[in-house]
């Protein structure tokens, strides 16, 4: 896929050093591909039902061969601790198995009606592009292309132009598995040049985007230009709502994880810390350890559980909500000398700071107390996001309240656990639209088409018009 004029230099977030060198894909290049999918979609839309999930599953199976190939790949360009990485590749795996579990499930209705039979069947849409993201490339490449190919689709896949290594060998893996060639393509590139060309050509039946909310909305722009089907996954401000009924040692030892897994580059990190100000002083002082304990370091080191942030401009990024002089309730170490490190932070907020309402996208959190219910309700929802969130209280009628007054997607109580690829993934307010994953997943790649019978006696198709 190379257009000979430019390509991406894949550093190690940890070393600074270029891994890779991958060329990019052109305006031309996306066109041919497109061509080349849809010629291999027709061909993979007729295969049996039956054939098409064991050609998937064979697919899953590759990839269990290779988790410890993907997971390095991982490691170099994007930084993740190896057991992060692992857990990763993994994911590919079990997405692709859910997914080929739904092939020969994706079924239509038959509905009642006057004077005839009326059905509803599923088809696929067609060619689909996935545009992933930088944070988690496998995974969530994998949200995507995982159901649209079940559903009888092509997949162009954009990966983020500092993380292609793992999904261009995904590509490879997925036709030692028998994919057909043409039906999943990895396209490399920048996103103005490659991610707009997918984008906006006409042949690309839906879009899959995951990234920053200004980006999602120029992407929503340019599709309503063609009315192109659309999911976005976009940022995140999640809470993590301590009520004083809490087990406040639980709440505390699990609030570093909610934060500083993958060094805090989560849309569902939960970096609003919110605290009733009965137990704000007890929680705080169960915090600092707990934070202080969560290894940094070489993401090859097994004990390692934060690794670097992704670049050089990331890091200037969460350091410009973070003043040398800012007061931190608590901060951590981070290593010294090459690589993109920053400490784990907790700052003490207050409602309306700019850490408070706006994604950092890095290993700082806000604490802010509240009063009561109602208090923690509407600080939770003072923010344009609405993706995730937790809360932690013994009292089941209060996790039930507070669970649908809070305006976010996903939501766990005593946990901080958001994502299941078996249940519905997605956001409210700002946050995107649509929802992927779980039994529904393969529907989102389908139109519904609806069809009517008539069973009246002697009535032709003409007469019936």
């Amino acid at each position: 896929m190379s257009n000979g004029l430019h390509e991406l230099n894949i550093l190690n977030p940890a070393t600074e050093e270029v891994v890779a060198t991958v060329p990019t894909t052109s305006p031309a290049e996306v066109d041919a591909a497109v061509r080349r999918a849809a010629a291999a979609q027709e061909a993979w839309a007729a295969v049996a039902p039956g054939d098409r999930a064991r050609i998937l599953r064979r697919f899953a199976d590759v990839v269990d061969a290779n988790i410890a190939a993907l997971a390095e790949l991982e490691l170099q360009e994007a930084g993740h601790p190896l057991g992060n990485a692992e857990w990763e590749a993994g994911n590919v795996r079990d997405l692709l198995h859910y997914a080929a579990g739904g092939v020969e499930r994706l079924t239509g209705t038959q509905i009642p009606v006057a004077g005839g039979l009326n059905i509803t069947v599923q088809e696929p849409l067609g060619v689909v592009a996935v545009i992933a993201p930088w944070n988690f490339p496998m995974p969530i490449a994998a949200w995507g292309t995982a159901p649209a190919l079940a559903a009888g689709n092509a997949v162009l896949l954009k990966p983020a132009e500092t993380t292609p290594l793992t999904a261009l060998k995904l590509a490879r893996l997925a036709l030692d598995a028998g994919l057909p060639e043409g039906l999943f393509q990895v396209l490399p590139g920048e996103g103005p040049v490659t991610g707009t060309a997918l984008v906006d050509h006409p042949g690309v039946a839906k879009v899959v985007f995951t990234g920053s909310t200004a980006t999602g909305r120029q992407i929503a722009a340019r599709c309503a230009e063609q009315t192109k089907r659309l999911t976005l996954e976009l940022g995140g401000k999640s809470p993590n709502i301590i009520f004083a009924d809490a087990d406040l040692e639980a709440a505390a030892a699990a609030t570093p994880g909610s934060f500083l897994d993958n060094t805090g580059q989560d849309c569902c990190a939960r970096s609003r810390i919110l605290v009733q100000r009965s137990v704000y002083d007890r929680y705080m002082e169960l915090l600092e350890p707990a934070v202080k304990a969560f290894t940094v370091g070489d993401p090859a080191d097994p004990a390692t559980r934060m690794g670097p942030l992704i670049s050089a401009a990331q890091r200037e990024r969460v350091r410009s909500y973070v003043p040398e002089d800012a007061p931190a309730a608590i901060r951590g170490e981070a290593p010294a000398g090459k690589g993109f490190w920053y400490p784990a932070t907790v700052l003490e907020g207050r409602p309306g700071d700019r850490t408070a309402v706006e994604e950092i996208f890095g290993p700082v959190a806000v604490v802010l107390p509240f009063d009561d219910e109602a208090d923690a309700v509407r600080l939770a929802n003072a923010t344009d996001y609405g993706l995730s969130g937790s809360l932690w209280t013994r009292d089941v009628g209060r996790a039930l309240r507070v669970s649908r007054a809070v305006a976010a997607g996903n939501l766990s109580v005593n946990s901080h656990s958001s994502v299941r690829y078996w249940t519905p993934f997605g956001g409210f307010k700002q946050s995107g639209l649509g929802r992927e994953l779980g039994p529904d997943a393969l529907r989102a790649f389908t139109e519904t088409k609806n069809i009517f019978i008539s069973t009246e006696p002697g009535t032709t198709i003409e007469e019936s018009k």
